[in-house]
């Protein structure tokens, strides 16, 4: 069967087959994306994510200084609720299955094709990062540590997530809230415990009202976006307790999204205040700026004009937070973000072959145009 499949879609079907979570090494991976990108030069940057994990990212280039950089991410989300082998890799009704097959080694995979396949004359940049399913770890290092990328100065990136095909002009970053209460573990019965929940209380009625002015405030709204609203996601952990035991640690993880256009400081701020009062311990971590470029750059000008579609906006992130720093990002690619982290993930084959010969377009016309 194998033999059958077109380049992209055996070479999509190859990199779903291999186990790439966020929390597992990627280091399989990498070697396949690398094993592809034969007559490349390879840039390897290594190292430890928070949990001690090895991981890597890549550099690829060909050609001279400038052209077209497409950016893509290694790893996955967990395979929550699959019914179905997350890494068969199965090619049936016109579609790809596998963990990851929409958010994005099929669109990474097109990116890859359309490299390969362009004049040796026209430069092209992978960029290849992994951690962007959970800190965006691998793009900030790349970003930061990469002398490649810096060497050959690309014009434009393509941020190759599953877009449908339309091109994205910008979108959201966030802050990530950690609010920690601690409280006294004991069986539950004895009466001689704390339970850190309780604690959470009057944090949890602040940061409802907030989310409720996130909502209604127009001030910290953005019109350009859909919905127009951020959203302020709240999670809440208590570590594994038991329903018999008093909660030692609970904690109110919150994601809040915003746009170029909103100052996040109100909401920093009201959260730490928040925090404040009721004695709990908070951290942070961030999201480079959103990025955002007017409808009128060249660059969103020359996806439109290739794709055939306007350019919007979305509420999520990508890569493009950290990798905006290397060069002017769009993000574009085939691949439904409606399929993406959910179970029996696909990306469509037609889709996938369209993308290259876009891709493949793109990286001309950058080249000869910008």
């Amino acid at each position: 069967m194998t033999a059958s499949l077109s380049p992209v879609v055996a070479l999509a079907r190859a990199f779903v087959r291999i186990d790439s979570r966020s929390f597992v090494s990627n280091l399989p991976m990498a070697d396949a994306v690398e094993a592809a990108l034969k007559g490349f030069a390879i840039e390897r940057i290594d190292y430890a994510d928070a949990n001690g994990v090895a991981k890597r990212v890549l550099v690829a280039h060909r050609g001279g200084e400038g052209g077209i950089a497409f950016a893509g991410h290694m790893d996955t989300v967990p395979d929550t609720s699959w019914t179905t082998d997350p890494w068969s890799g199965e090619v049936a009704d016109g579609k790809l299955h596998g963990l990851g097959s929409s958010d994005m080694k099929g669109p990474f995979a097109a990116a890859v094709t359309a490299a390969l396949a362009l004049p040796e004359s026209v430069p092209v940049t992978l960029l290849v990062t992994t951690d962007e399913e959970i800190t965006k770890q691998g793009a900030l290092v790349l970003a930061e540590r990469s002398q490649l990328a810096r060497q050959v100065k690309p014009k434009a990136i393509v941020v190759t997530e599953p877009t449908g095909m339309r091109p994205l002009r910008g979108h959201r970053s966030h802050v990530h809230f950690y609010v920690t209460a601690t409280g006294v573990q004991a069986h539950s019965s004895t009466g001689r415990g704390r339970n850190a929940n309780w604690d959470l209380l009057d944090f949890l009625v602040e940061m409802k009202a907030l989310d409720r002015r996130l909502h209604e405030d127009k001030s910290l709204q953005d019109a350009d976006y859909d919905p127009p609203f951020s959203d302020f996601n709240l999670i809440l952990d208590n570590h594994g307790t038991a329903m018999n035991v008093t909660v030692a640690k609970a904690t109110a993880r919150i994601k809040y999204r915003y746009t170029a256009k909103i100052n996040p400081a109100p909401v920093v701020a009201a959260v730490k205040a928040a925090a404040e009062r009721a004695g709990l311990a908070l951290a942070m971590e961030r999201d480079g700026n959103p990025p955002e470029l007017p409808l009128s750059h060249p660059l969103v000008q020359l996806a439109a004009e290739i794709t055939g579609e306007a350019a919007l906006t979305a509420p999520y992130g990508t890569d493009a937070a950290e990798l905006q720093v290397l060069g002017p990002c769009v993000v574009l690619g085939p691949g439904s973000i409606a399929v993406a982290h959910a179970p029996g993930e696909t990306v469509s084959v037609a889709e996938l072959e369209v993308a290259v010969g876009t891709f493949g377009r793109l990286a001309l016309e950058v080249h000869r145009r910008l």
